[in-house]
């Protein structure tokens, strides 16, 4: 069933239409086919204009919408043999951060990323996508696994951020977090990550420090969440929308200020409607910057990436 936006309430009910049209098609023999050809067309029209100039707030509903394809809609649709490998071999195992082994278009990869899950038992589950620290040291261990083996990292961020509670702290949620940044940059393989959805704050960094970071055209990425930023500066979370203007959040912007290489642009209407082009145009980037990364020896791969993130900040390509 399509969840709809607030600002897509004129969509909805056009779809609304032709789906009352199409049952009294299929109830006796009147031929409107005609008039809801007419109406798909107007739908169109209105999906096409509506997301070419969507606002950095409705950006954010967009990366959050639940039918948004996660990590496991990834993996099913692109990684074939896929072996998930559980435990930080610390303390637990953290359902919020997923990986394993597998083989992606013919070569052997460790894919990990973010699982919010698709209903509310997932959900759950996976604690939201919220990792704790044990989920940053499995994130660690499957990532040395793969340098050891000289296997790619391939990573899907989708977080609104680390957990944020008090067992999380007391087990060292800034020092897992720290260390799982630090063993991106220390890699002598090649890590392409992706941001799917949301990427909040530290909590996605710590599996985004990359060669190659892309980013879908409707995801976010920014070191707070709208409303936190909104509750810190105007004492409110209503100022959300102005936050989202100020964070520079969009892929749009992000690749202007040069924090990613790529955007991948999703199917008009979002990823949300288009589920299976938006996995497939997904997967394509990956194997293209994978591909563009093959020959580097791990000392340059290393080299490339530290100077990648130190160069951010000194200046405004905008």
């Amino acid at each position: 069933m399509q969840t709809f936006l607030e600002f897509e309430k004129p969509i909805a009910e056009l779809e609304a239409k032709i789906t009352e049209l199409r049952h009294l098609s299929d109830a006796g023999d009147i031929n409107i086919a005609d008039e809801v050809s007419r109406m798909q067309a107007k739908v169109d029209r209105l999906l096409r204009t509506t997301y070419e100039k969507l606002s950095p707030a409705q950006k954010v509903q967009v990366a959050r919408h639940p039918n948004r394809p996660h990590f496991t809609d990834y993996v099913d649709a692109l990684i074939e043999d896929f072996t998930p490998l559980a435990g930080d071999r610390a303390f637990a195992e953290d359902r919020a951060i997923t990986g394993g082994l597998g083989r992606f278009r013919g070569r052997s990869v460790v894919i990990l990323g973010h699982e919010k899950g698709a209903d509310t038992e997932s959900r759950i589950r996976h604690n939201f996508g919220m990792a704790k620290p044990e989920g940053y040291r499995k994130a660690i261990r499957l990532m040395e696994l793969a340098d050891r083996f000289g296997l790619p990292v391939i990573t899907l961020v989708d977080t609104a951020g680390a957990y944020p509670g008090v067992a999380s702290e007391e087990r060292g949620q800034a020092e897992a977090i720290a260390r799982s940044t630090e063993t991106c940059l220390r890699l002598g393989v090649p890590i392409v990550s992706v941001i799917i959805g949301e990427g909040g704050s530290g909590g996605a960094i710590a599996i985004a420090a990359a060669d190659r970071v892309l980013m879908l055209e409707h995801a976010i990425y920014s070191v707070i969440s709208p409303e936190g930023c909104a509750s810190i500066l105007w004492r409110s979370s209503a100022q959300a929308a102005e936050a989202a203007q100020a964070l520079r959040l969009t892929a749009s912007d992000l690749k202007q200020l040069g924090v990613i290489d790529m955007v991948i642009e999703e199917p008009i209407g979002g990823a949300h409607r288009f589920r299976e082009e938006t996995i497939r145009r997904v997967g394509n980037s990956i194997e293209e910057n994978l591909l563009a990364l093959r020959g580097l020896d791990g000392a340059a791969l290393r080299a490339r990436r530290r100077e990648k993130f130190l160069e951010m900040g000194q200046g405004n390509p905008g």
